[in-house]
């Protein structure tokens, strides 16, 4: 295990201590709203999650990971940041989530360009992704700030709590 530190945040690998702050904003419908997978309907939902957190950070390897960070801003957990590569591929794919509370800061921005420049450096990985649903402006600008670039648009995506599919856009980074 290891934690990436910033200027001001702390990534610290996700585990079960940080169930009531995941699930405040797991479970946060409105934030939520553009999310595939979120938000969570129980507190046991999320311990499963952050079970599953645990499996993966005890079992990885450079060559195939599922890696969730807790973020970590003035000692409190805001948020959480994933990676995920798998083993035939040399792409890693990035996501993000953030409480509401903390929007529009920076955090998100910091915690994902820091975790990019440790995995490129530490990992050797070169390329990576970020999909969003295609209403989800801050996700998709927060992409284009990170330098990724939009490579498709697809249609069907159903979000978890969505009555009708909308389009997803999918960017790259291909660092050297």
């Amino acid at each position: 295990m290891f934690v990436i530190n910033t200027e001001r945040l702390e990534l610290k690998p996700m585990d079960r201590s940080f169930i009531d702050s995941t699930h405040r904003y797991a479970s946060d419908k409105e934030a939520n709203r553009y999310m595939l997978n979120l938000p969570n309907d129980s507190i046991k939902e999320t311990e499963e999650f952050l079970l599953n957190c645990e499996h993966h950070w005890k079992h990885y390897s450079k060559d195939e990971f599922e890696l969730e960070f807790a973020i970590i801003y003035s000692s409190k957990h805001v948020g959480g940041l994933s990676f995920t590569k798998k083993a035939d591929e040399d792409l890693v794919e990035v996501g993000w989530i953030l409480d509401r509370a903390f929007w529009h800061q920076g955090i998100a921005f910091e915690a994902a360009y820091s975790a990019i420049s440790y995995f490129s450096e530490t990992f050797q990985v070169n390329h990576f992704m970020a999909h969003c649903d295609s209403q989800n402006q801050a996700s998709y600008l927060l992409m284009e700030k990170l330098g990724m670039k939009r490579i498709s648009v697809s249609g069907g995506r159903l979000n978890k709590k969505a009555r009708e599919t909308t389009s997803e856009y999918l960017y790259r980074l291909d660092v050297s």
